[in-house]
């Protein structure tokens, strides 16, 4: 029988087709699926099932939140306003070329062929598991940055996010040019450290403006594009140099620059400036958190035109303002830096004199135990402690116990570099330490614009916030006497010529609404019995001139022109003000003084010209006041009584080279008074009783600047007149910031003589009557005129 063969297996299906299509044939049905979802989920994401889309007008529109800037009247940024986005917007045509190789060449190669998506790209990172490179492009990245959010670490919802990022990219791609795409980009990103956007982190990082910035600085910011925390220079300094030489191989790679550039490029250490910014450092500290002030006052009367869906009221940390100052920069810096020379040297001299073997009661003078105790329980009161504590419902007994236990703490010290140590004190011992140091406030306008050229409102912001030239008030003193005297000569049509008796004057008791007689002495000498002429009675801050003056014209004229002068501080209408007794601040009495060198005509001070928001509008412009206060011959003629005081009177030492005032133990030795100047200068010195205040005014044509020195309390100052008046505390600030400008050409401060007016009627030559008087005097006469 014969056996069977078994047949080999057929390698056909059951109608002859080879057994393989069926893999051919699940491949094609998986693709299709696949396709299918990709097109499934790009659709659903474009559709808004995978969320909310930006709208039209949102992607036309961008919102994004943009700091508000003070510009100086130099055009410079002063500083900012903001919350969490230290943002402003820079325009294309202020970047530079090779920051935008540096990002197109390391981040989006083929940016400028693409529309949107780089699918190429895509598929590598697919491949190679995103191990040579990300796949998202530059569109892409911005897509994620203002509309998408923070990455998933969920797989499933990372996949829904780049659906979306992929359909916003291409519609962004749509609405706006390449450049446009860069530029909000570039501006978007947050770098670290309060950088946010191209233009905060070449300012922070590099001292600079983005259009200045070198190849290699570039690239270190375009490295932080992938992780600013990661490549962050402050803290991880060679990572961020290896990530910047990486992206100068790039722009070699794409022949941007030279194999051989490349190579000096990567050598370079990066050459970090920094300079942080934040609302407690950098230039005009004071007068920016002044600007807060104005601006949320004008924003609280401005409502804001917006459309639907934005904010009703303007939000001077979000909305991107624009705020023109005043101020200029280069003005600033040399009043800052005037003020740091001498205040520095002035508090080792009060150091000095305030040992405790010297005064037991430092910083305080001529006290009682009991009166000390009141001034500091007010202090405690009113501090930021005591304020915090209470809001968290602490009771009075555990506020008070937390100022008795010591604690870490860093406090202003003037011998550090950046002026603060750390040391370990209670907070009661702080607020102690904090008295002893001297205060100022000082600023300088244009009295013909009233437009405030420099603010310095204290000696440094992050420790002293009581701002010295607008919150700040203190006794005038002798400062306030050009009132009595311009109200004489308005009133009486008397010359800075004529000449009043060195006696004992007294005013009797309720005569011009005083309650008792008054009888002022003179603050440094004895009564001469010589007659003064009114420039040298004021030259030399006679109080028996004063008096004899104000007895005439009564307090309620001297009232009214200082009133009229922008002092709006309410006088009483008594013979005492003549010596300087209401209290004033520095940015009125610069204003009044302002009147004096406008010919009469007072100015009230601006800061803020022009408000725009953030495309440029303009919201809000500067109309001047002024104020007919007196004419212009009386002006002049309180003019040259006031240049008495620099040429012969407490203010000449502006003009001399005086003795060494500052020991060498102080570490810096400054030789008299180095300021020599000879050009017109009016000014008055002013000091309080016990030394409390510290006053000098001082003018040129086309500029008035104003300073006062004092402690805290009224009871801390210097025991003796020869550091506690007006002329040591206050007058070398001036002088040390007048030489700097006129160091700076290009400021145009006047350095001629005042505007005399044409047909002057007040007699000025002083020599000339003195030598006819002398000549008709009687021999016998006991003529003694001093001038």
């Amino acid at each position: 029988m014969a056996k069977a063969v078994k047949k080999p297996a057929s390698s056909t299906g059951k109608k002859g087709k080879p057994s393989y299509f069926k893999f051919i044939k699940w491949f094609w049905i998986l693709f299709g699926i696949g396709v299918f979802s990709v097109a499934l989920l790009f659709s659903s994401a474009s559709w808004g099932w995978l969320g909310p889309l930006p709208s039209y007008e949102a992607l036309e529109n961008p919102q994004t939140n943009l700091a508000s800037q003070i510009i100086s009247s130099d055009d410079e940024l002063l500083g900012k306003f903001y919350l969490d986005d230290n943002r402003t917007d820079v325009p294309y045509d202020s970047l530079p070329q090779n920051l935008v190789d540096a990002l197109v060449a390391s981040e989006d190669v083929r940016f400028y062929k693409h529309s949107g998506i780089d699918w190429f790209g895509t598929l590598r990172a697919l491949s190679y598991l995103g191990s040579r490179g990300g796949g998202s492009t530059i569109t892409q990245q911005l897509a994620s940055q203002i509309y998408v959010g923070s990455k998933s670490r969920k797989p499933i919802q990372r996949i829904l996010q780049k659906a979306k990022e992929y359909v916003i990219s291409v519609q962004l791609e749509r609405r706006y040019t390449k450049e446009e795409i860069i530029k909000m980009y570039l501006n978007i990103y947050d770098f670290g450290n309060n950088a946010d956007g191209i233009r905060s982190a070449s300012r922070i990082y590099f001292g600079k403006e983005p259009k200045q910035l070198k190849i290699e600085e570039s690239a270190m910011l375009v490295g932080m594009l992938q992780n600013s925390s990661l490549f962050n220079p402050l803290r991880r300094l060679e990572r961020t140099q290896r990530k910047r030489n990486l992206v100068i191989g790039q722009l070699a790679k794409y022949n941007y620059i030279t194999p051989k550039e490349k190579d000096s490029l990567q050598a370079l250490e990066i050459d970090l400036n920094y300079n942080p910014e934040s609302h407690r450092d950098g230039l005009a500290t004071y007068f920016r958190m002044y600007t807060q002030r104005f601006m949320n006052g004008w924003i609280a009367k401005n409502p804001k035109p917006a459309l639907e869906g934005e904010r009703d009221k303007w939000n001077l940390y979000l909305d991107g303002l624009k705020i023109y100052t005043t101020i200029d920069s280069r003005m600033q810096a040399n009043a800052e830096e005037a003020v740091d020379m001498h205040m520095r040297k002035l508090q080792a001299e009060f150091f000095h004199q305030n040992t405790p073997d010297r005064n037991k009661t430092a910083p305080f003078l001529d006290l009682e135990k009991g009166d000390i105790n009141k001034i500091m329980e007010q202090a405690v009161k009113t501090s930021d402690r005591w304020r915090q504590m209470k809001k968290e419902g602490k009771s009075e007994e555990q506020i008070r116990k937390s100022f008795k236990v010591k604690r870490e703490m860093s406090v202003f010290d003037w011998t550090s570099e950046t002026r603060e140590k750390d040391t370990i004190m209670t907070p009661m011992d702080s607020i102690r330490y904090y008295k002893s140091f001297l205060r100022t406030g000082m600023m300088s306008m244009e009295p013909q614009t009233g437009h405030v050229k420099a603010w310095v409102g204290g000696v440094d912001y992050k420790h002293f916030q009581y701002d010295n030239v607008r919150q700040g008030s203190r006794q005038a003193g002798s400062t306030f006497k050009p009132f009595v005297y311009a109200a004489a000569i308005d009133q009486l049509r008397l010359s800075p010529c004529d000449t009043l008796p060195d006696i004992l004057y007294c005013i009797e008791a309720g005569k011009h609404g005083n309650m008792e007689a008054w009888c002022p002495e003179n603050s440094s000498d004895k009564f001469s019995g010589k007659a003064y002429t009114l420039k040298n009675g004021l030259a030399n801050s006679k109080n028996s001139i004063t008096a004899q003056l104000i007895d005439r014209v009564g307090p309620k004229s001297v009232v009214s022109i200082a009133k009229n002068a922008g002092i709006s501080r309410d006088m009483l209408e008594v013979p005492a003000i003549a010596l300087g007794v209401p209290e004033v601040n520095v940015y009125e009495m610069v204003g009044a003084y302002g009147m004096f060198a406008n010919q009469g005509v007072y100015v009230k001070p601006v800061m803020v010209t022009r408000i725009e928001d953030k495309n440029g509008t303009v919201l809000y412009e500067y109309v001047p006041e002024t104020k007919d206060v007196l004419s212009k011959e009386v002006s002049y003629a309180m003019i040259d009584l006031l240049q008495g005081v620099t040429k012969g009177g407490s203010g000449t030492r502006l003009r001399t080279v005086g003795v060494n005032k500052w020991k060498p133990e102080y570490d810096e030795i400054i030789t008299g008074y180095p300021y020599k100047f000879t050009n017109p200068i009016a000014g008055k010195t002013g000091t309080t009783q016990n030394n409390s205040d510290g006053w000098f005014m001082g003018m040129v044509p086309n500029l008035v600047t104003g300073v006062w020195v004092g402690g805290d309390n009224r009871s801390i100052h210097f025991k003796t007149i020869t550091y506690g008046q007006g002329a040591a505390m206050a007058l070398p600030i001036w002088g040390i910031y007048m030489k700097k400008n006129y160091e700076n050409k290009d400021l145009g401060i006047s350095d001629g003589d005042f505007p005399k007016p044409s047909g002057m009627s007040i007699n000025l030559d002083c020599d000339k009557i003195i030598e006819d008087a002398k000549k008709n005097a009687d021999p016998e006469d006991d003529l003694d005129i001093s001038f």
